[in-house]
């Protein structure tokens, strides 16, 4: 099952009321024009609809009236208001769709500025599937409500508050009558409303839990093919769909059940109220207009109560949604900028110092990932991270970027604090490759200029020239502009790990930091971009994560790390005639380069 921001069980024990849609208020706000005019035009609509009904009274009372002018006088204006309920509701829909595209479009936005800016702490909690659901399906039901089911609302909260009160002007005892059913129609509305918006809540839980389990499993889709998983993926993705199917149709039933008793009671009672009426007009008491009149505002104010509990339901599966949504602005994250942050220095030296660095994993805080490192890289001084897989070599990579901040010790770059800093500023002094390359779905071109903009395209050829990957990329259909599909799809591994490497040489940044920049590439490639990496890496600080012999043995030094602890420093041949940890690594992954000495 996904990981949410708090356990499901507790989300869904939670009681979500339709106060929740409050939230949407500071989108809604800025629209406030736009508003007025949908409810002006909404308001028009309704007390249109509410004079009909004495239209209808005069031309029904006075029907057998020898005056046939006065009969087409009151046809003629039914038509007039049946036009102008036309123009009214057309323009209604207009403003109040265009409102609810244009909240939603501001919501999407705000909720993506805040989720691509988290750290990747965050995620480490939440699937991103999940948070794609509550972009998308979450915010495509607050779109049917702001859009749609509000208006519909307010329309019939006019219909039967206007309803009301002329039905009282037309007959009070019938009135009286009617509010006699209230009391019945609200209990089940209560009461089942409670149960719905549980189930509702309960139903977009599972659909983001699907979402994520699509999501992931079709981002490795080669993976899940290769060790033939389709038939447990699809398991695992139906199990899921069906607990979803299931929730929904439990909302379904219960919604349905509500709305079938609320309409049964409300027409049952205006059955017996209408009995009553048509005894009076037998016995003389008020007008056969009267009572069609009263009659028109009884069904109008029914079909109101039978429409606001359908809006009901939406209203409070949008309350739900609003939440999960809201839940993701307000998300804090572990890892921010300060109030006041500090300047980076210029020009940038590259100095990087970590301090008795002590660090876990937030999703194990139990386990250490380093543990008292202390280590300072000069500027200019290329260092390489060696030791045993999870040794803590990437995570000195991850805390450079300031992606986690460490539990104590402090990180430093050219002697000041990157907590201290916006992160925005310092990590424009740094250029990565990582171990796995990302490739957009974009341009080849638009790939390398990823790592700078604004580059010019002779300046992104001449990246991907000094990263040996120019050869094949103007091998590509349509060279530099060929599309290079979902994650790079058309490329191979070696080839993916070019581009993100002529994407670290374009930008040109005084850090320069590789995790296992080299580990896709074949001899010939290796040697190119070797030769590239050392021309970048000159009068640059570069940290370079690698178990390749060629790699290690140019650096100024090389750390030895185990269990999150440096463990020996120094040159390959000293660390080699050493022995220890280093030496054993040597002779086990470097053996055929030693060999070749």
């Amino acid at each position: 099952m996904a990981r949410t921001l708090t356990s499901p069980d507790e989300e869904r024990a939670k009681s979500k009321k339709i106060g929740s849609l409050g939230a949407l208020w500071p989108f809604l706000a800025p629209y406030r024009l736009l508003m007025m005019a949908a409810l002006a035009a909404l308001s028009a609509t309704a007390a249109v609809s509410l004079t009909l009904p004495l239209a209808v009274r005069r031309v029904v009372d006075n029907f057998n009236n020898t005056d046939g002018v006065l009969l087409d006088q009151y046809f003629g204006a039914a038509l007039g208001l049946a036009a102008l309920l036309a123009v009214g509701t057309a323009a209604r829909y207009a403003l109040v769709t265009r409102l609810g595209e244009r909240v939603v479009a501001d919501i999407r936005k705000a909720v993506f500025d805040k989720v691509i800016g988290l750290s990747p702490a965050f995620y480490e909690k939440i699937m991103t599937g999940e948070v794609l659901s509550r972009i998308t399906t979450d915010t495509t039901l607050i779109l049917s409500v702001i859009g749609s089911s509000i208006s519909i609302a307010l329309r019939n909260v006019l219909l039967f508050s206007g309803g009301m009160i002329l039905m009282m002007f037309t007959s009070p005892k019938l009135t009286g009558l009617v509010l006699l059913i209230v009391p019945a129609v609200v209990v089940p509305i209560i009461v089942l409303g409670k149960r719905l918006r549980k189930l509702s809540r309960e139903n977009q839980d599972w659909i983001a839990v699907s979402s994520g389990n699509a999501s992931e499993a079709l981002l490795s889709v080669q993976t899940v093919q290769a060790y033939t998983h389709e038939a447990l993926s699809r398991a695992a993705f139906g199990d899921v769909t069906e607990k979803s199917f299931d929730s929904a149709r439990k909302r379904i039933w219960t919604r349905a059940g509500m709305t079938m008793i609320v309409i049964f009671l409300v027409f049952t009672g205006i059955v017996g109220v209408l009995w009553v009426g048509a005894w009076d007009v037998r016995a003389g008491g008020m007008s056969a207009g009267t009572l069609i009149q009263f009659v028109i505002y009884s069904v109008m104010v029914a079909g109101a109560v039978g429409a606001l509990s359908e809006v009901f339901g939406e209203l409070q599966r949008a309350a739900g949604a609003t939440e999960r949504l809201v839940e993701l602005l307000q998300a804090e994250d572990t890892v921010t900028d300060p109030r006041a942050p500090v300047g980076l220095p210029a020009p940038v030296r590259g100095e990087l110092v970590f301090d008795d660095v002590h660090f876990a994993y937030p999703t194990r805080p139990d386990v250490s990932a380093l543990e008292g490192v202390s280590l300072r890289i000069a500027p200019g001084e290329t260092v390489a991270l060696v030791g045993p897989s999870g040794a803590g070599k990437t995570t000195i990579i991850q805390l450079i970027q300031r992606f986690y901040d460490p539990a104590s010790g402090a990180i430093t770059l050219d002697g000041v604090a990157l907590n201290a800093m916006a992160r925005h500023d310092f990590r424009r002094a740094l250029a990565l490759v990582p171990q796995d390359p990302v490739i957009f779905a974009a341009s080849a071109l638009d790939n390398i200029r990823f790592g700078r903009p604004d580059a010019a395209r002779d300046e992104v050829e001449a990246a991907a020239r000094a990263a040996a990957a120019h050869e094949f990329i103007d091998a590509l259909p349509d060279g530099y502009d060929t599309w290079l599909g979902e994650r790079g799809v058309m490329l191979s591994g070696g080839q993916k790990q070019r581009v993100a490497i002529a994407r670290a040489i374009l930008r040109d940044a005084p850090v320069l930091l590789l995790d296992e920049a080299t580990s896709a590439l074949d001899a010939e490639s290796e040697r190119l971009v070797q030769a590239a990496v050392d021309k970048l890496a000159e009068g640059r600080t570069t940290i370079i994560v690698a178990h390749r012999l060629a790699t290690v043995k140019k650096a100024d030094r090389i750390v030895v790390m185990d269990q999150g602890r440096i463990v020996a420093q120094g040159t390959h041949d000293a660390l080699v005639a050493e022995g220890g940890l280093y030496a054993r690594l040597a002779r086990l992954q470097f053996t055929e380069g030693m060999a070749a000495e």
